[in-house]
């Protein structure tokens, strides 16, 4: 896979709910954001862009020396945004990768940006993303801990069956904790942002369960650890420790 045919896209909008700003709020003396866009940028896989409806994020990326583009304010998910992003930088089409980055990864291994992209060496696949397993019942337990299903292709891949937010699968054996790091064949992200909203996709609120029902293709990476999103103050505090130490 070479550099050109890569496309590392960074969604980032200052709604979110419980931590206001989010992209925004300083961690070790930098945006959170430019953490995000510089651990991109580490994996070394290809161009780098982050993908806002907000004018600050954008000046942010670009005072740091990085790419931004404009989306409509509309968008119901990150994956929309993207797509619109995608036209936008690569209109002629050339990019035929689109890794999908959340912007509240500050503290992901470009390593684990990098695995991402090994299950699209196989053309069945449609979409890649990453699993850990999961080591505590806490993790097993907690709704907001989404689980990956999937049937073993080798020893460090599977192949997603199904994604909940309920202590699945049954029975003695390791359950794995899906990480939200995306990278869509073009075709397949074309695919999917035309799909309506499945019902599975609504009733557990997991917007990868759409590509599922439509008898696409996921497969997972198991990597080691699993980056912390920081999604409240108590992830933004602990993020603060960690990032004030490396």
């Amino acid at each position: 896979m070479t550099e050109t045919r890569i496309l590392v896209l960074i969604p980032a909008r200052m709604a979110a709910t419980r931590l206001p700003g989010k992209p925004l709020l300083d961690i070790a003396s930098l945006p959170m954001i430019v953490h995000v866009l510089r651990r991109a940028e580490a994996a070394q896989i290809g161009r780098v862009a982050v993908a806002t409806d907000t004018p600050e994020i954008a000046a942010v990326a670009k005072s740091h020396g990085f790419e931004a583009v404009m989306t409509r304010a509309d968008h119901p998910s990150g994956s929309d945004r993207i797509y619109e992003a995608l036209g936008k930088l690569d209109p002629q089409g050339r990019i035929d990768i689109v890794v999908n980055l959340q912007g509240d990864f500050p503290t992901i291994l470009p390593d684990n940006i990098r695995s991402v992209l090994a299950p699209l060496a196989d053309p069945a696949v449609d979409i890649a993303t990453l699993a850990a397993e999961i080591h505590t019942e806490e993790e097993s337990i907690n709704p907001n801990v989404v689980k990956m299903v999937g049937s073993q292709v080798s020893e460090r891949r599977l192949r997603a069956l199904y994604f909940t937010r309920a202590t699945a699968p049954w029975g003695d054996g390791p359950r794995y904790h899906h990480v939200g790091l995306y990278a869509y064949r073009r075709a397949a992200l074309e695919r999917f942002v035309a799909l309506p909203p499945s019902a599975l996709e609504r009733q557990e609120k997991l917007e990868q369960l759409r590509a599922v029902e439509a008898g696409m293709r996921i497969d997972a990476m198991i990597v080691d650890t699993v980056p912390r999103g920081v999604d409240t103050p108590e992830d933004l505090a602990t993020t603060r420790l960690l990032l004030a130490k490396s």
